[in-house]
């Protein structure tokens, strides 16, 4: 019974064969990943992407309602430098223009910690946990953590003060000081205060956000207005010390110019010199030569002095000046001079004028002395016979006299010259001082800011934080993404085989057939086994017509055919038995064996338990004629496994196993084998050998590669003939949507084809 079968009824090596694809040993390479496999796959798995898609804006959306929602107020400022007319306020005022540093400049200028802390201030920020962390830790205590760790540090404190400790939660923090609150208040405020500036222009937007919309609409605007009043504070400042600075210019030169007026009252003092002599004359010049003049004149009148004495005394009314009255000559001019003097002064100073009051003294007195000396003369020419010769000597005195106040008057005339010089000089600038001064008060853009609000912040009425739509929006990309990578992690943690092409290149074997799956919906009363009988055109039995045809379609039809797995369940008996009546049906003398002693299922698909069959023959217990039965559906002859035997493997390497072959083949045209699985049963290898052609099931989406690839690897040391696999439980509506070449035979428009 153990003796090894007879050489020549071994089945000889393998040969090629030029329909059979490569084996295993030689595997074909993938295409790789293209965009039609990414698609299948997509398709193949897209519930996943779709619950990825669903589930990541949906928690998105849950977890943005449970934020605290923060919105966002906006103030629009433009900022425009000024003219300046004043050289004295350019520099201060005037900025270099909207150039890059400046605007930056301008943006740090607003977000100071200055403008900050007058907003914290203004607010009370301090006040406000949004502002404030001491705050918000004090909340902490309310929280069911914070509660649950301060009673389990209760409980615990007991046992162990240490572990207590450890457990304990942390107190709440101090509140700082009232100056160090309002700076970190005005800190967190910065950090809310943004500063943009728009793109091409020199508008800065001014945005602040809090989780109160008035307070962000008020801060915002607030921001705006102090950095408005500071420039206008700041340009104040600089305006006040210009004027200051002009003012104390102004007192300091009319201060000068009155000490200079007065040195030159005070040489005319002294020296005797009157306003306006260098115009009209040197009075002391002439006055010197009139001396001279009469002098002389005394000198030649001497003789005739008591002749025109004479004279007079007997003219009465004669014209007294036309008898020598030279005297009153010169007072009248005097008189005429200082008559002219007091109309210039009083045009040019007004009456009230030290200066017109002086001159007008000087008329005074010049009419007086023309009046006196009228008297004079006569008493003069009374005596200017008897005092001729005093005269001579009292002229020539005055002439003395005279030249020596000629020369005075000359060195104070210089003096003078040179005071009202700078005194000229010192009005000039004066005047020009004054004129600035003017100008700098009257500077109508000093009062205007280099700033101005173009667009108030209105009461935000939408959240700026979170934005749900985006939060959502970014969740389902987010989720796209997730689901793209499961896709893909489970596509390459997919070991299993789900289409002809993988078999092909998993396997290096050629897909024979795909085996669809028959669902209990769709079985109704009938057993899957009885289905290719019930249902001749439905798309299960075709597929045993493919397979079939696959089988006889090679270059040497095999007669003997083994069906065996990898596992058990993979569908093997189902195959055997629906492939050997299809085959039956077509008009075949078909024969099916059980060859899977251990397991059998032939009896109870074909209700034959307990009846004699194949191992009862091979132990010499039955003949064949008593153990082959026929299907009562179809003209299907088929032989039980019958009594269970543990030296299975010893039966068909028997020669009783070959005998058996070799006699059936003489009345049959296919012989199915029905073995068990091979990678686990030895039976199933020795079987393949017997065989002319083995045949693999791999149930789809289930068997791994790597236990396909052993149990064909155990097959092939076998040297059996293993021609194809074919694919069974194949969900026709999932594969039909996997985007597999194969897959088109469960399109719709093959519908008119099938009849379930």
């Amino acid at each position: 019974m153990l003796d090894r079968p007879v050489e020549s009824r071994a089945p000889a090596e393998r040969r090629p064969n030029p329909r059979q694809a490569p084996l295993s040993g030689d595997p074909i390479e993938p295409e790789g990943l293209t965009i039609t496999a990414l698609i299948a796959a997509l398709r193949r798995r897209r519930w996943v992407l779709i619950l990825c898609a669903i589930l990541f804006p949906a928690a998105a959306l849950i977890a943005a309602k449970q934020l605290t929602p923060r919105y966002t107020a906006t103030t629009s400022v433009l900022y425009e430098t000024q003219n300046y007319q004043s050289e004295l306020l350019r520099g201060p005022l005037a900025t270099e223009g909207t150039t890059d540093a400046v605007i930056a400049s301008q943006v740090e200028v607003i977000k100071s910690l200055a403008i900050a802390r007058r907003v914290a201030r203004q607010f009370n920020l301090d006040d406000r946990p949004e502002f404030s962390w001491w705050l918000r830790d004090a909340q902490r205590v309310n929280t069911p953590w914070y509660r649950l760790r301060e009673a389990l540090a209760q409980r615990v404190s007991a046992v162990s003060p240490d572990l207590a400790a450890l457990v304990a939660p942390e107190p709440p923090a101090e509140a700082p000081p009232k100056e160090v609150a309002e700076v970190n208040a005005a800190e967190e405020a910065r950090n809310r205060l943004l500063v943009q500036v728009v793109r091409n222009s020199r508008v800065l937007q001014i945005q602040f956000t809090s989780e109160d919309p008035q307070l962000a609409k008020d801060v915002a605007n607030m921001a705006a207005d102090l950095y408005i009043t500071d420039q206008l504070e700041s340009k104040f400042t600089t305006v006040r010390r210009a004027n200051d600075y002009l003012g104390g210019q102004v007192r300091d030169l009319r201060q000068e110019l009155q000490q200079t007026e007065q040195q030159i009252g005070e040489l005319r003092a002294t020296s005797g010199l009157q306003r306006g002599q260098d115009r009209e004359g040197n009075i002391s010049a002439d006055l010197l030569r009139k001396l001279n003049t009469d002098l002389t004149e005394m000198r030649n009148r001497q003789a005739v002095a008591e002749a025109r004495l004479a004279a007079v005394q007997r003219g009465g009314g004669a014209d007294i000046t036309a008898l020598g009255a030279s005297n009153l000559v010169s007072q009248r001019a005097a008189l005429d001079a200082a008559r002219a003097d007091l109309q210039r002064l009083s045009a040019t100073l007004g009456d009230r004028h030290p200066d017109v009051a002086a001159a007008r003294s000087r008329v005074n007195d010049a009419q007086r002395a023309v009046g006196g000396e009228t008297s004079r003369v006569v008493q003069v020419l009374q005596t200017e016979a008897a005092a001729a010769t005093a005269s001579v000597r009292s002229l020539e005195a005055q002439l003395r006299q005279q030249e020596a106040r000629v020369n005075q008057n000359q060195t104070a005339e210089i003096q003078i010259n040179a005071l009202e010089r700078s005194a000229e000089a010192l009005r000039s600038l004066l005047r020009q001082v004054l004129e600035r001064s003017q100008l700098t008060a009257s500077q109508n853009a000093i009062e205007k800011a280099d700033a101005r609000v173009l667009s108030v912040a209105t009461l935000p009425g939408v959240p700026s934080f979170p934005k749900v739509p985006l939060f959502v929006a970014a969740a389902a990309v987010l989720g796209a993404l997730f689901g793209l990578l499961v896709i893909w992690f489970l596509e390459q943690a997919d070991s299993t085989i789900r289409s002809g092409d993988e078999v092909r290149s998993a396997l290096g074997l050629p897909n024979l057939a795909l085996v669809p799956m028959l669902r209990r919906g769709l079985l109704g009363r009938h057993r899957v086994e009885d289905y290719v009988v019930r249902k001749p055109l439905s798309p299960f039995a075709e597929s045993m017509r493919t397979l079939r045809a696959a089988l006889w379609l090679g270059a040497e039809p095999p007669r003997v055919v083994v069906i065996t797995a990898a596992r058990p369940g993979e569908g093997k008996t189902t195959t055997s038995v629906a492939l050997a009546r299809s085959a039956a049906m077509n008009g075949e003398r078909v024969l099916l064996i059980d060859c899977d002693v251990r397991q059998p299922s032939l009896g109870r698909v074909f209700r034959a338990e307990g009846a004699a069959g194949v191992t009862d023959l091979l132990l010499g217990q039955a003949v064949l004629e008593r153990i082959i039965r026929r299907d009562h559906l179809s003209s299907l002859d088929y032989i039980p496994a019958g009594a269970a035997e543990i030296h299975s493997l010893g039966l068909f390497m028997s020669e009783a196993m070959a005998g058996l072959l070799d006699r059936v083949r003489r009345d049959y045209d296919l012989i199915v084998l029905d073995a068990p699985p091979a990678l686990a049963m030895a039976d199933a290898r020795v079987v393949a050998r017997l065989a002319d052609a083995t045949l693999l099931c791999v149930k789809w989406r289930d068997t791994p590669r790597s236990v396909v690839r052993n149990s064909l690897g155990l097959l092939e040391d076998a040297h059996a003939r293993v021609v194809g696999a074919c694919l069974t439980q194949v969900d026709a509506k999932v594969h039909g949507r996997s985007g597999y070449a194969d897959a088109e035979v469960y399109h719709p428009r093959y519908g008119g084809y099938f009849r379930e």
